[in-house]
């Protein structure tokens, strides 16, 4: 069985091990010990930390193997992007030029630089290893962040917004950035993108053109990836679309992927999901659910069989699953059938 929890320092080795499996073109898992290292410690921090609104807090957690030990991923929320270092985008809009004395009328769409989100809480960091990607783990990697959200709002934005990873190929070439670089840069972007893995976004603000681009004016292969996204990143995708997310025309500046956004109140799990009284048995029956227990400091959350008792609220779970979560009898839980 899986458990989602928070993570810990003695978490680096495995940190590490997913940021050298995810690839180019995942920005927040840099191949940088001092990065992930203080990651980790800020996550630590920020899950002992008492808050009454958002701020910088960065919540980082892994997938552990309750059998064996073993990292099988990781997962986090940014409780609000831009206060510390700038988030930047490109939205897409669309102008229109035209003239009534010559007839002519012309649609042409535009990218245009800034840091709208700036206070907005982000979903990152979902990495499964491969191993791992079957069954409901994936689901659980990424809705026990909405079971998060709901049972400790204050702690989050009104909007949540996810980054998704744009196209690019297997050493990490991106046809957008390729036509960013032949103008305005002189980078790789596999090293832009570590850059800003790393906090060192200060080149963005020195290099990137301030003024709108039409996109008419890119190359045929950049055009073509704008707002699209890796071929490893669909399902994570179609998950947060069924949940309510959507593009509202912002790209990410070096791939051009989509971000996607929602209302964190219009978000499907948080909406959906129920509060329970724990009962420690064995169902005999019973449907998927991705349950978390009440703690925010020791967030646990896991998916299987729970028989639930709607009538008296009552959400039966199997001793291995009230380990895990680590609840007994009478305790509070949150789930969201599967």
């Amino acid at each position: 069985m899986l458990v989602i929890r928070p993570i810990t320092e003695a978490d680096y080795p495995a940190l590490m091990r997913c940021a050298e499996e995810s690839g180019h073109g995942f920005t927040s898992l840099p191949v940088n010990e001092e990065m992930l290292r203080n990651r980790i410690a800020h996550s630590v921090e920020s899950f002992g930390k008492e808050v009454t609104e958002p701020g910088t807090e960065g919540y980082l957690m892994v997938a552990e193997d309750t059998e064996t030990g073993e990292v099988a991923g990781t997962t986090a929320i940014e409780a609000a992007i831009g206060l510390d270092n700038p988030f930047y985008t490109y939205h897409l809009s669309t102008v229109v030029h035209a003239s009534r004395r010559l007839g002519v009328h012309n649609v042409v769409k535009v990218l245009t630089f800034g840091n709208n989100y700036t206070g907005n809480s982000e979903l990152c960091t979902l990495f499964l290893r491969p191993e791992w990607r079957q069954g409901l783990n994936g689901r659980l990697l990424s809705k026990c962040r909405f079971l998060m959200m709901a049972e400790h709002r204050h702690r989050f934005s009104e909007t949540v917004l996810a980054e998704m990873r744009g196209v690019s190929d297997d050493e990490g070439n991106s046809p957008f950035w390729h036509w960013l670089k032949e103008h305005f840069f002189s980078i790789d972007f596999t090293h832009a993108d570590y850059l800003t893995g790393i906090g060192a976004k200060g080149f963005i603000a020195d290099l990137m053109p301030k003024l709108p681009i039409y996109v008419s004016l890119l190359s045929p292969e950049a055009q073509a990836v704008i707002g699209q996204v890796h071929e490893k990143t669909r399902p994570a995708l179609r998950l947060l679309e069924k949940e309510g997310f959507c593009c509202r025309g912002y790209v990410d500046i070096f791939d051009a992927g989509p971000t996607v956004e929602c209302d964190v109140r219009n978000i499907e799990s948080v909406r959906h999901s129920i509060t329970c009284t724990v009962e420690i048995g064995e169902p005999n029956s019973g449907k998927d659910f991705i349950i978390s227990n009440g703690s925010f400091d020791g967030f646990r959350a896991v998916v299987g069989k729970v028989k639930v008792d709607e009538e008296n609220n009552i959400a039966l779970i199997t001793t291995e699953m009230a380990a895990a979560l680590q609840v007994k009898n009478g305790d509070h839980v949150r789930l969201i059938e599967q």
